[in-house]
């Protein structure tokens, strides 16, 4: 089987499961089978000496990440798209979730995070600054320059901190890169299926 088919195998697994949130059993033995088909192909066996396709702004197709997904959980608001953006050359990731909700209440989480690579494979994640609140207010328009916003030092008309724990033991590893497709493996256990946009 071709690394296409096997692509095409893995994207028609994940395309019913509105990214991991309505999922049986199943669907998940199948969706975790087509990831290790695909991983066994993988184009890119050291991701991080790959700058310029690990590089650019990700979208989530599927996750086990409960965290991620709890967000979806909360009365009147809808889990919108997310995002995960990294900029390799200064060492950043910015995951940004938009959140639907009423009229007017359309909101975003985004967590801003510093990486540093440890293997061909993984890189080791620090949690800096979380940015919670109205896309109107923060002048949401699209994740690009939402980007280029959380890179400027001003602060945000919403809940925006900085992260300060020293005891973080966060780390992706990159199990699967090509041109438009990424697969990744958390510290949690978390699996996570991304296309480049």
């Amino acid at each position: 089987m071709t690394s296409t088919t096997r692509k095409a195998n893995l994207l028609n697994a994940i395309a019913p499961v509105n990214r991991g949130l309505q999922m049986s059993e199943n669907q998940r033995k199948a969706i975790f089978l087509a990831v290790a088909y695909l991983e066994e192909l993988n184009p890119t066996p050291a991701p991080t000496e790959t700058p310029e396709l690990l590089d650019g702004d990700w979208l989530l197709l599927f996750t086990t990440s409960q965290e991620l997904l709890g967000i979806d959980r909360f009365p009147f608001y809808k889990l919108g798209n997310i995002y995960q953006c990294l900029r390799v050359a200064e060492g950043k990731i910015f995951n940004v979730a938009e959140i639907k909700g009423l009229p007017l209440l359309g909101g975003l989480v985004s967590v801003c995070a510093n990486f540093t690579v440890v293997s061909e494979k993984r890189v080791k994640v620090n949690f800096e600054r979380l940015v919670a609140g109205s896309q109107s207010l923060v002048g949401y328009q699209n994740v690009k320059s939402f980007i280029d916003t959380l890179r400027s030092p001003k602060k945000l008309l919403a809940i925006d901190f900085q992260i300060k724990r020293e005891d973080q033991k966060g780390w992706l590893e990159t199990t699967y890169l090509d041109r438009d497709l990424r697969i990744g493996r958390g510290n949690e256990g978390n699996l996570f299926v991304l296309r480049r946009i």
